[in-house]
């Protein structure tokens, strides 16, 4: 059997495969999510930065695909009050402590909170008809296993004029090669793989209008693209 004749995964199998991801996330983060926020900002650099690129106009509608503890979309909804914010994730356990950061922020009517696949993102998991005006992926494509499908359904859920915003690893190419090495494998004991392939079609301008940022040692990137 040649390569051409290989069946497509059936709807049933693609959902296996989500579901077993998503309890793979739930037992990643059923202890970590405590820790999470404390420990990860001395290496998920650029959030910060991203969220300002954001530029946000009132009553924008942004979704965070893998929103995790909520603490991106808590500073968003700080810098942009006027946003309707939502956040998808496939861990149940990291939507509990999301929705407690939510609470004690203050910001639990700020933001809609839903969980699912980042391959079937569509307005229609929090109940809504209307098209996003953006997508962010924080540190979040280089855990899902098929970013290229969460990145075209992102393209498929934004309104005309939407943007998707990314933010994750690069490829370490600035770095030494023991570094580099390195930071891989410790990056895979959390499932986390850099996705290399995807920050090379944004170098060679492979995606329409998309703005491109390489953080020291190429470790991050930021990106802003209209479609992909």
């Amino acid at each position: 059997m040649s390569m051409c004749d290989v069946p497509s995964p059936d709807k049933a199998t693609i959902n296996a495969r989500r579901r077993s991801h998503a309890a793979l996330m739930d037992e990643v983060y059923r202890g970590q999510r405590f820790i999470y926020d404390v420990t990860r900002k001395y290496y998920l650099f650029g959030r910060d930065t991203a969220i300002e690129a954001l530029a946000l106009p009132p009553g924008a509608r942004l979704i965070e695909v893998g929103c995790g503890t909520a603490r991106n979309l808590i500073c968003i909804a700080r810098q942009y009050p006027e946003a309707k914010l939502f956040g998808l994730d496939a861990s149940v356990e990291m939507l509990r402590t999301a929705e407690h950061a939510l609470a004690r922020a203050g910001l639990a009517n700020n933001v809609v909170l839903a969980q699912g696949y980042a391959e079937a993102l569509s307005p229609t998991a929090f109940g809504e008809t209307m098209p996003f005006d953006a997508v962010l992926f924080s540190y979040s494509l280089s855990m899902i296993p098929d970013w290229d499908a969460a990145l075209q359904s992102a393209q498929r859920a934004l309104g005309p004029g939407g943007r998707i915003h990314i933010v994750d690893f690069g490829d370490f190419a600035g770095l030494s090669r023991p570094l580099a090495r390195a930071l891989r494998g410790w990056l895979s004991r959390f499932h986390v793989t850099p996705r290399d392939e995807l920050l090379g079609r944004l170098e060679h301008g492979l995606t329409p209008n998309a703005c491109l940022r390489l953080l020291p040692g190429r470790y991050a990137f930021i990106a802003s693209l209209s479609g992909f």
